[in-house]
């Protein structure tokens, strides 16, 4: 018997209901709920979610209160850009030792704010909890009250003690202090006929920027963007836009349907990753405004920017075709748009799964692979390692915590989180992701082993 295969199926089998075969189970896929137990997955923790969403507020002073490994998780490596202040680049921690763990960090948080504020001046400061901050029992709220009231600034908490919940949890507590944040002091500002707020980009080598050039060809504003390139004074008037679109559902559908009851804002997912994407969120976003020179110009743009890449792609397609993908990213949205992109150069993906996907993502990701594609949620290695071997995946596209598991098994590996330096959204993106999987793909080094 082999006892390795015979404990990798016993593994399986207690997250039976988060792992399907499309064709082989009728059975809805769990999902949006707590690790197992005992089980190491990929899924960050209610921290990590947090973290991604809010320290891309470019001129905020951001604050973790708890012991320095968990500041270790910061952005001054990562491939999110500022067109104006550099102060988010910097990782602040209390530094938690053995004595405060018993004795209370609270006069240490007190002490590194007012420093922070003396020495970087700032109208916004995040101080995140971590674990060891929900276990002693600090009280975070009254801290950051009377440290607001004592600079005139504001002082957020953000209740991210990562062992109360998963990811989903940290997105929905940064959603909920950028709602304290973005509160107009009298009532809702005056709308904004063409304009638009970008959630859910972090502005990852730029991204926000390219997007905002298209919308702007169209004659469309982009009142803010959540919250890549993001400041203060941009967020505080994020309010008197007149639609939300959403790239990143998972982190950022909580603010929009906030933003909907309290300001009247609607909103929709849209996706500009690949071709099809791009050009479909382009005409999605005209039409909702309804200005027949704004839809005339946005087909004038998709046209334009598919005429240049249009023959690049298909060069690619060409050598790609037949080779067999394996997905696993943070949301559902993101894994939808990669079948898609990955159809677009001839790839077929045998295996894909997300950390934060919802229900109704995990129906159309169901409706959009072949038969025999596993679909999981919230993963753990083993069964990475084993269904990209069962599958006979040539590539994993992840993040950061993929990348060693693909290299020891001797597959290829695309990072598309928060650590990459070139962009992968619009029709630039699309070649430059394109060019990406070739290179690594295609790489000599293959032949060794």
């Amino acid at each position: 018997m082999d006892v390795r295969a015979t404990l990798k199926d016993h593994l399986i089998k207690e997250r039976a209901a988060s792992i399907i075969t499309k064709g082989k189970q009728k059975s809805q896929l769990k999902c949006d709920t707590d690790s197992v137990a005992g089980c190491v997955s990929q899924r960050a923790c209610v921290y990590c979610g947090a973290r991604v969403v809010l320290n891309p507020v470019t001129d905020a002073i951001h604050l973790v209160h708890g012991p320095i490994g968990c500041a270790s998780y910061t952005w001054d490596i990562r491939g999110s850009l500022s067109s104006g202040s550099e102060l988010y680049r910097n990782s602040f921690s209390t530094d938690l030792k053995e004595q405060d763990v018993i004795f209370g960090g609270e006069k240490k948080l007190t002490r590194a704010i007012d420093e922070l504020v003396e020495k970087y001046p700032s109208k916004v400061v995040f101080v995140y909890s971590t674990c060891i901050v929900g276990v002693i029992g600090d009280d975070l709220d009254a801290v950051c009250k009377d440290a607001a009231s004592r600079h005139g600034i504001e002082v957020i908490p953000i209740q991210s003690s990562g062992f109360i919940g998963n990811k989903a949890a940290g997105y929905r507590a940064a959603c909920d202090a950028l709602l304290r944040l973005i509160k107009p002091v009298e009532g809702k500002l005056p709308p904004k006929a063409m304009s638009l707020n970008y959630l859910g980009d972090f502005n990852l080598a730029g991204e926000v920027w390219i997007i905002k050039n298209y919308l702007k060809q169209m004659g469309i504003d982009v009142n803010v963007a959540f919250t890549g390139d993001s400041s203060y004074d941009k967020l505080k008037k994020a309010s008197s836009a007149s639609l939300n679109i959403i790239q990143c559902a998972g982190s950022m559908i909580y603010l929009a349907e906030k933003m909907k009851d309290l300001y009247g804002i609607p909103y929709f997912n849209v996706s500009f990753l690949g071709l099809e994407d791009t050009a479909e969120s382009l005409r999605k976003i005209a039409s909702h405004f309804g200005d027949a020179e704004t839809i005339i110009r946005a087909e004038e743009i998709i046209e334009e920017e598919v005429s240049k890449v249009r023959d690049k792609i298909e060069w690619y397609r060409q050598r790609l075709q037949g080779k067999k993908a394996a997905v696993y990213v943070g949301g559902g949205f993101k894994a939808i748009s990669l079948i898609k992109q990955f159809k677009e150069i001839g790839i077929d993906v045998v295996m894909i799964g997300t950390q934060t996907g919802r229900k109704e993502e995990y129906e159309t990701i169901n409706e959009l692979v072949d038969e025999g594609t596993v679909i999981l949620d919230d993963a753990n290695p083993s069964e990475l390692e084993r269904f990209m071997t069962e599958k006979g995946a040539n590539l994993l596209v992840g993040g950061v915590k993929e990348r060693p598991l693909a290299y020891k098994l001797g597959v290829a590996f695309i990072d598309h989180n928060h650590d990459r330096k070139h962009p992968l959204s619009g029709f630039v993106g699309a070649v430059n992701f394109a060019k990406e999987v070739y290179s690594t793909l295609c790489s000599p080094v293959w032949k060794y082993l």
